[in-house]
């Protein structure tokens, strides 16, 4: 019999990697993998979904997409039919010469089921706006499940933070552009 202790573990980096990992996935609902992107770059968006509702497999995940993200493309998920919805931009942008004036505004993964005891991860990529570093970019996220709903889009009011909310929307913070 092979036994890893955590002094095994700690030599090979494993328990380290385990430790950081854990606690997050653990305790997490809605969450984005990467929370900071420089102000105007592309930007993988990956959505990890932590559990059910109450013990229910999720069967459905609806993100709206926030104001100035924009050239959203969702990446399709075996076993799940992705739809989008399309809108106007509030601000119109210029994308290789060309004025963009719509485009994707909510994407959503139905099929699955994804069972409560599992998580997984749904992702699109879009531009995030040109705005100051610092800037929070709340993505609200609406998980279906099977019996039960849970709505990840509560945003934070000044001076309170997502630990203060029971259902939090995922966000993401604005750096400054590299030099």
């Amino acid at each position: 019999m092979i036994r890893a202790t955590r002094a095994t573990l700690a030599a090979v980096g494993l328990f380290a990697l385990s430790a950081a990992v854990l606690p997050v996935t653990a305790a997490a609902h809605a969450t984005l993998e990467v929370q900071q992107a420089p102000s105007g770059s592309y930007y993988k968006a990956v959505i990890r979904i932590g559990h059910g509702c109450d013990g229910s497999a999720t069967t459905a995940i609806r993100v709206r997409i926030p104001e100035g993200v924009v050239s959203v493309k969702p990446m399709p998920k075996p076993g799940w039919t992705l739809s989008t919805v399309e809108g106007p931009y509030a601000t119109p942008f210029v994308s290789h010469g060309k004025t963009i004036t719509k485009g994707v505004t909510e994407v959503t993964w139905t099929g699955g089921p994804l069972p409560d005891a599992f998580y997984d991860e749904f992702v699109f990529q879009a531009k995030l706006p040109e705005k100051p570093a610092g800037t929070v970019i709340h993505v609200p996220v609406v998980q279906e499940c099977d019996k039960g709903v849970n709505r990840w889009i509560e945003i934070p009011e000044p001076g309170k933070t997502a630990h203060d909310y029971k259902e939090p929307a995922p966000s993401l913070t604005l750096t400054a552009k590299p030099q």
